[in-house]
C-alpha cells in the first residue's frame, strides 16, 4: 500500500478519536524500525571470502571492484594522488576509496531482521554501502546484480600477489601483509572447496 495513504488512513481514524485503532494500523502496517546501522565487524578473512564468492562486483550496480590491499600499494606507492586518511575523511581521502573499495552490506538489513551470515553477506563499494544503509534494495528501487566469475574479473588480486612478491617492502605495511595473509587464506579455502566438489 501507498504510505502516504496509510498515514491518511491513521489520520482519518485520529479524526473519529480512535486512537487505539491509530496505533493497532500503524503497528500493522507501519512499523517503528530501528534505524540504527548494524556495526559489524569483519575479518578481512571473511571478507575476501565474500569478495572472491561474488567476484569483486559490486552486487548493487555491477560494476568491478578492487582488492583493497592493492589500493593500499597505491597509496604508498602515489600518496599524493591516491591520499588516505585513517579515518577516511572525505576531504583528506582519494574517491577511489569509496568508489571501488569493496566491503560487506547485509543484503537484508539487520534492523529488518536479516540473518547476520554468509547466506546475507553481498559484496559492494563503501559509497553503496553507505547510500543503501538500513533501507531495502526494493525502498531504494536498486536489483541485486549476479555475481562475477573470478575468470572475467578478479579485482587484480593476482596483480596485488605479483606486486608483493616483487617488492617485499609492501609487506612492512602492516594493512598489505594482512589482506595478503587473508587472500591466501581465502584462496586456499576456495581451491579446498573446489576439490571436495
Amino acid at each position: 500500500m501507498d504510505k502516504a495513504l496509510l498515514i491518511k488512513n491513521i489520520c482519518g481514524l485520529l479524526l473519529e478519536d480512535k486512537k487505539q485503532d491509530c496505533v493497532d494500523f500503524a503497528n500493522e502496517n507501519y512499523p517503528f524500525m530501528d534505524n540504527l546501522t548494524h556495526k559489524r565487524q569483519y575479518s578481512k578473512y571473511q571478507m575476501c571470502k565474500i569478495f572472491l564468492r561474488d567476484g569483486f562486483i559490486d552486487r548493487y550496480s555491477g560494476d568491478k571492484l578492487l582488492f583493497p590491499g592493492l589500493i593500499k600499494i597505491l597509496t604508498i606507492e602515489f600518496p599524493d594522488i591516491f591520499k588516505y586518511q585513517k579515518n577516511w575523511k572525505r576531504s583528506e581521502t582519494h574517491i577511489i576509496y569509496w568508489d571501488l573499495f569493496p566491503t560487506i552490506d547485509h543484503y537484508v538489513p539487520v534492523t529488518r531482521h536479516g540473518e547476520d551470515n554468509e547466506t546475507n553477506w553481498i559484496t559492494t563499494s563503501m559509497i553503496r554501502n553507505s547510500a543503501k544503509a538500513s533501507w531495502t534494495t526494493e525502498e531504494l528501487g536498486w536489483k541485486l546484480f549476479e555475481k562475477g566469475k573470478l575468470e572475467d574479473w578478479d579485482g587484480l588480486v593476482n596483480y596485488f600477489i605479483d606486486l608483493t612478491n616483487k617488492n617485499s617492502d609492501y609487506e612492512k605495511d602492516n594493512y598489505v601483509n594482512q589482506w595478503k595473509i587473508a587472500l591466501l587464506k581465502a584462496m586456499d579455502h576456495m581451491k579446498q572447496q573446489k576439490n571436495n566438489e
